[in-house]
């Protein structure tokens, strides 16, 4: 990929002598003047001072040689990043989640990216939006998959695409039929969650806190099945994006509902990696395939 005269010229000023650069090179030393007169000529200047013991660099060739010997180490570089891509053998990846995202989305993505690297594994924990950041700025994981709504300074956005929330409704329930409906509409039924009435408020609470809304909530789980249960029971309704119900939405088990507030529907759901820290390889690689995956998803309404 790089013209041979760059290894040429790196040689000889290495060996002071376009002589033995030609024997280390395996190159007639004809060969490589040749190639050095025909540079020096392009570029108007002289590389090399001929001298009695051999050849020097000029001012000019310094600043030449130091620019050639960047660009050979960082194409070596590639090179051994490439052949990492293709034979990738190990690496192990820490990945902290929304729930929902763990029950399509992720899925569809590790199926591919684990066959096509077998040697990489991975620890993937979910956690609600606070510890997700949390974990990426700690260092705890190495990708984050979160709401971008409030963002930790410690992290940086790779990609984010909107996911507005709405009812998720079961298909008999009185709110099925509308187009949109407000969280006051809402607070008039049981609402399901899931994260726990104890811990921090969260973007309902807060809404909700906000319009001088007091709804109902009889029933939690940190689980996102048992969630779908109870929506599909009439336990309750539920207050999430179409993340994790995109499945059982086109398939007529649920309904999704979209919400007016403009606080609840401009939400986006994006990748979060470290603002000071580098990605290891593995990591990049699957940070690539969750972005392209990402802008494939329709989550909006």
């Amino acid at each position: 990929m790089h013209n041979p005269v760059l290894r040429y010229v790196d040689e000889v000023a290495r060996q002071h002598s376009i002589r033995k650069a030609a024997r280390v090179l395996n190159i007639a030393s004809t060969a490589v003047n040749r190639q050095i007169l025909k540079l020096e000529g392009e570029l108007g200047m002289k590389i090399f001072e001929r001298v009695p013991e051999g050849v020097t660099l000029t001012p000019a060739g310094e600043v030449l040689v130091a620019h050639i010997r960047k660009t050979l180490f960082d194409f070596q570089r590639t090179r051994a990043e490439l052949a990492d891509i293709k034979g990738l053998r190990v690496g192990h990846i820490r990945l902290s989640t929304l729930d929902s995202l763990t029950f399509e989305f992720l899925p569809r993505i590790l199926d591919g990216y684990a066959r096509e690297h077998p040697g990489v594994t991975f620890t993937i924990l979910t956690a609600n939006p606070d510890e997700i950041s949390e974990a990426v700025a700690s260092g705890a994981a190495d990708i984050g998959l979160g709401f971008t709504h409030y963002l930790h300074p410690g992290l940086r956005i790779r990609s984010e695409t909107p996911t507005p929330f709405g009812a998720v409704v079961a298909p008999n329930h009185p709110l099925a039929s509308r187009r949109y409906v407000t969280l006051e509409e809402c607070a008039q039924y049981p609402i399901t969650r899931t994260h726990d009435p104890a811990g921090k408020a969260l973007f309902l609470e807060e809404e909700a806190r906000l319009k001088g809304v007091v709804p109902t909530m009889p029933f939690y789980s940190n689980s996102l099945v048992m969630t779908k249960y109870a929506i599909r029971a009439g336990l309750g309704i539920g207050i999430f994006t179409k993340a994790g119900f995109t499945r059982e939405i086109a398939e007529g088990e649920l309904r999704f509902v979209p919400l007016v507030e403009t606080a609840l529907s401009e939400y986006k759901l994006g990748i979060f990696i470290s603002a000071t820290r580098n990605l290891s390889l593995p990591a990049h690689l699957l940070v690539k395939v969750i972005e392209k995956e990402l802008r494939a998803s329709d989550f909006s309404n």
